[in-house]
């Protein structure tokens, strides 16, 4: 069970079931999902939820009340927010940030959600697992209902019968590694129903890095790993690996790279971001020339062999500028290092810590700030002290982070520039979007301890 640290808004109702439904559902769910790997018609296999106080035939299955997640069910409205939901004829409502969780097994999954009223016009945010953004604000006319799909990588630590990726303590208690997909739903909802499908067949990004790449599990932390969700077209998923403090060494040591080999396949990718953390490691042997960048060839390489793409990342900057309002570089030789590697052994190369200095000298001291969790005491409930952190960005800021490495992947030659979606804007750092913009709802789940790692 996730541990929720500090709510919000949500208020605590006994757990007691609305309707009477058999566990045998979720001994078919898996044997439904669960397929060999050379099943022809894999593919096809898929569970749908209808949602509706007036539904008697339909496909998949009906929820006509408020339904509490159950371990032994295996769906239903999950940690706490039950009270938020309201079912009516055709499809359901929210009072609050809501979740709804399905147990499923390890694999990637294609969510498809019907949504929209025949009473009045709606507007969907759907988050997934650890608040990665899959659906931004979608508004829908009356009478007018819109399905949407997007893919969600489901994980659990074990590599095999005798090997685990570790994790930290914290990770232990988000969403990211549990045994169920959950979907966050915001905003002026109105849900009809929700199909999740297998998907063996998808373009998987693999992202390894520290807690500037990361999904952030709770408010006001983000990471742009969270937000680059949003802007892939269907034949894409994003498996986030990186974690808070994480430098190249710990990353492999923790067995997280072991799993992503164990996965990875020809035409995936794998994207690699470090070194604020790796600047911290002393002693002979470190450094940007020596440890940092073997390792560097030895992730890439291993990429290689599997017939996926290595694409390095330079690590964001962090903000502090100098006088004459240009920005302070913090990472002495270590983004050079990348450079040198990446060129070298001609592997491909998005330069954001270039693009993040245009972006918060483009900004300036003052206005950067509100890219970064930087709030005054009293901002959040039980927040005595101020927020003053200029390497964790907000959701505003992971977003701007995305799009600057959207542009990186639109500037490679790699096939998955054309998988962005074909509506998304090229981006310029240099002329950012502004806070006075984003409208985004923020999640419930917040916690005031900022990740580990700098």
């Amino acid at each position: 069970m996730v541990k929720i640290r500090t709510l919000l808004f949500f208020v605590f109702i006994p757990a007691f079931l609305f309707a009477v439904h058999s566990s045998e559902h979720l001994k078919q769910l898996k044997k439904v999902l669960k397929v060999n790997a050379d099943d022809s018609i894999k593919n096809t296999k898929s569970v749908q939820f209808q949602f509706g106080s007036l539904l008697n035939s339909s496909k998949g299955t009906i929820i006509k009340n408020s339904l509490i997640y159950n371990s032994k069910l295996g769906y239903g409205f999950d940690f706490n927010t039950s009270s938020n939901v309201k079912i009516n004829s055709t499809s359901f409502s929210i009072a609050r940030p809501t979740y709804f969780s399905v147990q499923l097994p390890e694999e990637n999954y294609q969510i498809e959600v019907v949504t929209g009223s025949a009473d009045k016009p709606s507007n969907v945010t759907i988050k997934a697992e650890s608040r990665r953004l899959m659906i931004d604000q979608l508004s829908v006319k009356k009478g007018k209902p819109i399905t949407t799909t997007f893919n969600v990588n489901i994980r659990t630590p074990k590599i095999n019968d005798n090997l685990n990726v570790t994790l930290k303590d914290r990770e232990k208690d988000i969403f990211d590694w549990d045994d169920k997909l959950t979907l966050e739903f915001l905003g002026g909802v109105a849900v009809q129903s929700i199909k999740i499908t297998l998907k063996n067949n998808l373009t998987v990004v693999y992202l390894a890095g520290d807690s500037t790449v990361t999904d952030q599990d709770v408010e006001p932390w983000a990471s742009w790993g969270q937000f680059i969700t949003n802007y892939f077209d269907d034949s894409v998923v994003v498996a986030n690996f990186a974690y808070s403090s994480a430098a190249l060494s710990s990353f492999k040591a923790g067995n997280r790279l072991k799993k992503i080999l164990s996965q990875i396949k020809k035409g995936d990718y794998l994207f690699v971001e470090f070194g604020h953390n790796d600047e911290k490691t002393k002693g002979p042997g470190n450094g940007p020339w020596e440890s940092y960048s073997a390792l560097l060839t030895e992730f890439a390489q291993s990429a290689r062999d599997k017939g996926a793409i290595a694409v390095l990342v330079t690590p964001t900057q962090r903000r502090g500028f100098n006088e004459n309002g240009t920005l302070k570089e913090t990472h002495g030789e270590f983004p050079d290092a990348m450079r040198t590697l990446a060129q070298k052994n001609n592997i491909a190369l998005i330069d954001i810590t270039k693009m993040t200095t245009e972006l918060y000298e483009a900004w300036g001291d003052e206005t950067s700030r509100k890219a970064f969790v930087q709030y005054p005491a009293h901002t959040f409930p039980g927040q005595e002290k101020a927020l003053d952190d200029n390497t964790h960005f907000n959701s505003f800021g992971a977003n701007e982070i995305a799009l600057c490495v959207l542009k990186g992947i639109r500037e490679l030659d790699i096939p998955l520039k054309k998988q962005i979606k074909k509506e998304i804007q090229k981006y310029n750092p240099k002329q950012p979007n502004f806070i006075s913009s984003w409208t985004l709802p923020m999640s419930d789940r917040f916690e005031i301890s900022k990740p580990d790692g700098n």
